[in-house]
């Protein structure tokens, strides 16, 4: 509990000085670009929200530390997760880094995880293909690709006010809530300080944007998040591999889907924005014209839309956790949703019920 207050408390006095200060340093910290694909806000914002989340991550594990001369998993997770934030930050600072260098330093945080911790990926739980395990190397490759790619995915889905943000502070508590039926205790802590971090950002960003995320808050969101998934599976084998993909359903789906539709049917780089993710259409065909003038923005009532759908898919991975078969049914059923309920506003079709 001490951790949790430490990470939240940190994080909330660190981005209210990061927003009362931005005159001194929003000439590099601003994000200032008002056109792009994927912009929706009006004036320049700070985009280093990372800092204050890292910041809360570092109290609460150093609180850990000195109170109960513990949390030395937290200190080896929070190093590993160095060259993540480390190359995120850059990219907000610089606006210089491509996604290949922010993938390849995400990588080298996923094999550090590996390396020091000892956690990987070690089975699909499907006699028939668990077969690929036996090759050598196969399993730390696939590890570092599953942390890799969901730090990546955490960046982009983070497009609207408290999008990303609050997905991770449910997942973060759905990973917590497992973790406590296990009684695995580091897993609950590493899960509640990182879900009390972003909730001392989420304050400030949410609904107004007063200050963002930017790719360093991003990416060190993504890769916490998908090294617990994968080490509260290989800590606890009676978890389901497949309830580490199920509940970061969402942002799984939204990649995959982004690359198919980037690659096959624009044929472009899968690295390069857009302006038809699953957010965007519902700010644009849904509430951009509707809430114009609101109070309440439109870009602030799109986040709660993509709330729920992360729901949809976490909810089933915490009510089956144990149960593959029924996992991959729910892999599937989300899956085929997402791409009916998106086929569907693309075409403005939208299903009446999402007007409301």
């Amino acid at each position: 509990m001490l951790g949790l207050i430490a990470a939240f408390l940190t994080s909330f006095f660190a981005t209210q000085f990061i927003i009362r200060f931005k005159h001194l340093h929003q000439h590099i910290s601003a994000d200032s670009n008002l056109s792009g694909p994927q912009k929706f806000h009006k004036v320049a914002v700070p985009r280093i929200g990372g800092i204050s989340i890292a910041c809360g991550l570092f109290a609460a594990v150093f609180t850990k530390t000195i109170s109960l001369g513990s949390g030395h998993q937290g200190i080896i997770l929070l190093i590993c997760a160095i060259p993540t934030f480390a190359i995120g930050l850059t990219e907000d600072l610089t606006k210089k880094i491509s996604v290949k260098q922010r993938l390849l330093f995400t990588a080298i945080s996923a094999a550090c995880v590996i390396y020091s911790l000892n956690i990987q990926i070690t089975s699909f739980d499907i006699a028939l293909i668990d077969f690929v395990f036996a090759i050598p190397f196969f399993g730390t490759l696939l590890t570092v690709f599953a942390i890799t790619g969901l730090a990546n995915a955490y960046n982009i889905i983070d497009g609207f006010n408290g999008l990303s943000s609050m997905v991770g502070i449910i997942t973060l508590l759905a990973l917590a809530y497992v973790a406590y039926l296990l009684g695995d205790i580091t897993i609950i802590f590493l899960s509640l300080i990182m879900a009390g971090a972003i909730l001392g950002f989420f304050i400030w960003n949410y609904p107004q944007g007063l200050i963002f995320l930017g790719d360093g808050g991003a990416y060190l969101i993504g890769f916490w998040i998908g090294a617990l998934s994968i080490w509260l599976c290989f800590a606890h084998p009676e978890v389901s591999p497949w309830f580490a993909l199920l509940i970061n359903g969402y942002p799984i789906m939204e990649t995959l889907f982004t690359i198919y539709r980037r690659r096959i049917h624009q044929n472009s780089n899968p690295g390069e924005p857009d302006g038809i993710h699953f957010h965007t259409l519902i700010f644009r065909r849904i509430l951009q014209a509707r809430y114009f003038d609101s109070a309440l923005s439109a870009n602030a009532r799109t986040a709660p839309y993509l709330w729920i759908l992360a729901g949809l898919s976490i909810a089933p991975a915490l009510l089956w956790w144990q149960s593959t078969p029924i996992l991959i049914g729910a892999c599937a059923f989300f899956a085929i949703g997402y791409v009916w309920l998106y086929s569907k506003i693309v075409r403005f079709k939208t299903p009446s019920w999402m007007h409301l």
